[in-house]
């Protein structure tokens, strides 16, 4: 029998944890046409069919969920050996997932998480998907539900209001046109929302939600953002009320049995203060900002 890699695993953990070939792309740097083959490989050497493929995304079959049960617990076990190491060495990190406009926020506001003076590195992953910590494939995480899993702890961090948004001033026809994320990518529900409202208006799709923000900007059409980003530009004005259905709760969530490491504890404290610093606004509550 063939030996197969750790890293023929890791990719499989990768499309498993993102759902398919596009966040399993961003999230390893390799193209989705390396990524899908070397799914292939790993099927062809175990004699076993992975997962379900369709239109919306990769789904794990029995045989899938499985092996991706077996391999957190071995993916768990490599991390924590690889933190070690590296606390050895003194270049410990820190893992951080969060979705996209989460991570927008902590981008635009970088020193409050972070500064050269600390003595780890931060690594951030964007993605819409559930952050997963239960097998500390990440140390801290943004999530919009509350968390299940017995060996998580949260921290409730205030809610996320939505808005349509267009260019400042723009005509009346813009009113007719939507952006929206594709429908495959739209995982979370303020990306499902033009597609279930204004589905025969939607006059560009993109892969990204980030793409969302620059083509409201460039006056392409209208497009559903979370407040906190929609009011804090100044070349947007909001197309309508808060979309009341879409608001939601955010948790910051840690691994019970890390939250204490100084390091893990220190960005997990410095984001809930961020968070809680601009509440209002995350919330809807803040007027948009004047040109």
């Amino acid at each position: 029998m063939k030996s197969i890699s750790w890293d023929a695993y890791q990719i499989f953990l990768t499309v498993a944890r993102h759902g398919g070939l596009t966040g399993a792309s961003q999230a390893s740097g390799l193209s989705p046409a390396t990524v899908g083959r070397r799914v292939l490989d790993l099927e062809q050497n175990v004699g076993r069919q992975l997962f379900q493929r369709s239109q919306t995304g990769y789904r794990l079959t029995a045989d899938g969920q499985a092996l991706f049960e077996q391999l957190q617990a071995m993916d768990a076990v490599v991390r924590k050996v690889d933190g070690w190491r590296q606390e050895a060495h003194g270049t410990s990190v820190v893992r951080l997932m969060a979705g996209t406009w989460g991570t927008w926020l902590i981008c635009e506001n970088i020193q409050a998480i972070r500064s050269d003076r600390d003595g780890f590195r931060l690594d951030m992953s964007v993605s819409e998907r559930r952050a997963t910590l239960a097998h500390r494939e990440h140390d801290i995480g943004i999530r919009a539900v509350v968390p299940d899993e017995p060996n998580l702890t949260r921290r409730h961090a205030g809610e996320v209001a939505y808005a349509a948004y267009r260019q400042r001033n723009a005509p009346d026809g813009l009113a007719a046109s939507w952006i929206a994320v594709s429908e495959e990518d739209a995982i979370s529900s303020y990306l499902r929302w033009p597609h279930e409202n204004t589905g025969a208006s939607i006059a560009v799709v993109v892969s990204r939600p980030r793409s969302l923000l620059d083509l409201a900007r460039a006056g392409a059409g209208q497009a559903v953002l979370p407040c906190f980003v929609g009011d804090l530009d100044p070349g947007l004005e909001r197309a309508g009320d808060e979309l009341k259905p879409l608001r939601h709760a955010q948790w910051i969530v840690t691994n019970s049995e890390d939250r204490h490491r100084r390091e893990i504890r220190t960005v997990s404290d410095r984001l809930f203060r961020l968070l809680k610093s601009h509440a209002d606004l995350i919330a809807g509550k803040r007027p948009s900002r004047t040109v």
